[in-house]
């Protein structure tokens, strides 16, 4: 079984708004694909999406970081491989108000705690055999590789696959693939053309 969680996290701060950012979840339905096409098993775990996921395939309905960690640590021991490729909101407000904040002549701070690493927090779970992808998003494109191979080692993976924002909500993404000691850069594509790029190296790792 190939699990992948996917679409952005909400992170709500009272009943009418939250935070998120413009991840469509193209990306982790592309690889849902992919691995599908491949002869797998396939979970998503899948944040709020207006996206139609490809047949034959499971889909688990999340909409808060916590959310997701929950249902991809309960699924994690009986993947083969997991793919996060997931935009986790990286902050949460630690309180919800309860009633819509209402606007003041004066500003509005707000305290914000950090969402779990749901990718690492899996990996830190890792059985024999199994294979873990991560992605990495960066705006600062110089600094990109090096922020990659830091996710790779510090995270646990055994793949990552390195590209900038402008992919976000484009159908289109130029990633790199950067592995322990090689990297691979792909030209800018469809999203289901390097998805299934990225699931063949998943399979070839599982071999």
């Amino acid at each position: 079984m190939i699990l992948i969680s996917s679409g952005p996290t909400r992170e709500p701060l009272d009943p009418v708004r939250f935070l998120t950012n413009a991840s469509s979840g193209a990306m982790g339905f592309a690889l849902a694909a992919a691995a599908k096409a491949s002869g797998a098993r396939v979970v998503v775990v899948s944040g709020p999406t207006h996206r139609t996921p490809p047949a034959g395939v499971a889909v688990v309905r999340v909409t808060t970081a916590l959310e997701m960690r929950r249902e991809v640590l309960r699924r994690v021991a009986r993947a083969h491989a997991v793919i996060g490729a997931a935009a986790v909101t990286d902050w949460r407000a630690p309180r919800v108000a309860a009633h819509k904040i209402k606007r003041y002549p004066a500003s509005l701070r707000l305290t914000l705690v950090p969402n779990p690493d749901i990718i690492k927090d899996a990996a830190a779970r890792r059985r024999p055999g199994q294979v873990f992808v991560g992605f990495a998003l960066e705006t600062r494109r110089a600094a990109t590789l090096d922020y990659a191979r830091a996710k790779l080692v510090g995270k646990g993976l055994d793949l990552v696959v390195a590209n900038g924002s402008d992919a976000l909500a484009s159908d289109r993404i130029r990633a790199t693939l950067v592995g322990r000691g090689w990297t691979r850069r792909l030209p800018s594509q469809p999203k289901s053309r390097v998805a299934r790029i990225v699931v063949a190296e998943v399979v070839r790792l599982l071999a």
